[in-house]
């Protein structure tokens, strides 16, 4: 074959030579890059997992950092409460001299009310300017917003998380099923004569508060022994009033709380026993009976279907509602829901909580609480929104005094609310529930954010970490180059282009021997 047009030797090296240059260069390319997909054509399906893991990396990563500013905010905010719970403290110890009265001047109590009101005053100061990085944490702010709540069946709510879930409102309905009451004894007076004690009666009344001993003189109206009985309800926990109003229909004996944790206890200390053993008889109602109402009371009629039963001792109930259609827990008149979905803690109305057959009782949650968005996806899976309230004392120790909700700022001198607010006034009673609900309120909501750094942020933050180092590490096993097998290639296909590049040069030289047939 003498053919010099065409020199096919010469084309086939120059072929391989090519490849092997261009394997040469995607090796050096990886070297340098570290990489071992730099273009979509070095691995097509490896660029496709990679970039999405790559970008599951990337939100983990911000996730990480939501989490740690969460972290900080919450921190933020602890540390605020913490100052406000040093407040709160020294104004319960104010309180608590103030209250040792016979052995202190008045003097001394108005200075200690300037101290309390200073006290106060910043705790209000606290909540309007505590912030983070301009965002104001316990003004209110970061609470929801509620709408359309009827104050004549919820008397206060408060809602520590919400889902927002396909809609920007929230609908909240309470059915209430099984109402709240008070531990109750009833005592049906005598047939003659009418409404007055026989004899002279010791009894003890006992109540969640203590117990206190009463005699009462023959011949007394159930009138005076309601009396009696009332003046010692700080100290027993039990308050008596007349079957409507009237000595003849006789009385009832109530702890002054509803609820479970509540009750009454009513016992004749010696004295004569009638026919059936004990001439000071009280009852009370069988359980599942609801509370009697309207005049005139029906004693004979719920005593002939035994309804009322004989007992010395009659225990309170929580209230039973629905919320949403789910069963809530009950605490007196308060409702607790802890769900993901919803977080509520209400304080029913008494008549409201009272009232089994009545009507629905509902609100919407229209938006508010503070978003944490601690996921590498922007969804309601991987956000929580936890409600912040406000502290200030307008806002924190609600406490029903006399039917009126009364608040921290009641207890300030100079203020015009149910109870007697200052530490002159002589009854400390309201104000000392005032203080403690709202030194539990704080205590709770310092643990309620505790519990969400602990059990939600950290923990994520620790889920994250691992997540963001297995999905790096499977990043790298797709996407990094190998330098043991880059190297080893490297080599390779450099000895291939040496040795390409000989072959070609021998290949062209071939062709030159045509010129020897020419002599």
């Amino acid at each position: 074959m003498s053919r010099i047009n065409s020199n096919i030797p010469s084309l086939v090296a120059q072929s391989k030579l090519a490849r092997t240059q261009q394997e040469l260069q995607v090796r050096l390319e990886r070297l340098s890059t570290g990489l071992r997909i730099n273009r979509g054509s070095d691995d097509p399906a490896g660029v496709i997992i990679a970039e999405r893991l790559r970008a599951d990396i990337k939100g983990v990563e911000q996730g990480i950092k939501n989490g740690d500013r969460a972290s900080a905010v919450i921190s933020t905010t602890e540390a605020a409460l913490n100052e406000v719970a040093d407040l709160l403290n020294s104004i319960r110890s104010l309180l608590v001299e103030s209250a040792n009265t016979g052995a202190n001047s008045k003097e001394e109590r108005d200075a200690n009310q300037q101290q309390i009101d200073s006290a106060i005053e910043s705790i209000t100061r606290i909540s309007n300017t505590a912030s983070f990085g301009g965002l104001k944490l316990l003004n209110g702010n970061q609470d929801y917003r509620l709408s359309g709540m009827a104050t004549s069946a919820i008397a206060h709510a408060r809602i520590n998380n919400a889902s927002f879930v396909g809609s920007p409102n929230l609908l909240i309905e309470v059915d209430v099923i099984a109402s709240a009451q008070t531990g109750a004894l009833y005592y049906s007076g005598n047939t003659s004569p009418v409404g007055v004690t026989l004899s002279a009666t010791t009894l003890e009344v006992m109540g969640p508060s203590g117990v206190q001993v009463i005699t009462i003189p023959s011949g007394q109206s159930l009138a005076q022994v309601v009396t009696a009985v009332n003046r010692l309800t700080s100290l027993t926990g039990v308050q008596a009033s007349l079957i409507n109003d009237n000595p003849a229909s006789g009385m009832v004996f109530q702890s002054a709380e509803f609820g479970s944790s509540s009750f009454v206890s009513v016992k004749r200390i010696g004295g004569p026993s009638n026919a059936s053993g004990d001439y000071f008889q009280t009852f009370k109602l069988a359980d599942g009976e609801p509370v009697p109402g309207g005049t005139p009371f029906p004693w004979a009629a719920l005593q002939g279907a035994g309804s009322l039963l004989s007992a010395k001792r009659d225990d309170g109930q929580n209230v039973q509602a629905l919320v949403n259609g789910n069963l809530a827990t009950g605490d007196g008149l308060r409702l607790k829901v802890n769900s993901g979905a919803l977080g509520m803690d209400i304080l029913l109305t008494q008549a409201y909580a009272t009232r089994p057959d009545g009507s629905v009782s509902s609100f919407y949650v229209t938006g508010g609480g503070a978003l944490f968005q601690l996921g590498q996806d922007v969804n309601a899976l991987q956000q929580v929104n936890i409600g912040i309230p406000s502290i200030s004392a307008s806002q924190i120790g609600g406490t029903m005094v006399s039917g009126v909700m009364n608040f921290l700022s009641a207890i300030k001198s100079g203020q015009t609310f149910s109870i007697s607010n200052s530490v002159t006034a002589g009854d400390f009673t309201a104000s000392n529930q005032i203080l403690e609900n709202a030194i539990d309120e704080i205590a709770v909501l310092r643990g309620r954010l505790g519990a969400f750094e602990r059990n939600v942020l950290q923990t994520n933050t620790r889920s994250l970490q691992s997540a963001f180092e297995n999905l790096s590490a499977s990043v790298s096993v797709i996407r990094d180059a190998d330098f043991a097998v880059e190297t080893s290639q490297l080599t390779r296909a450099q000895i291939l282009a040496n040795a390409g590049t000989s072959v070609l040069v021998l290949a062209n030289q071939q062709s030159q021997q045509v010129l020897q047939l020419l002599g």
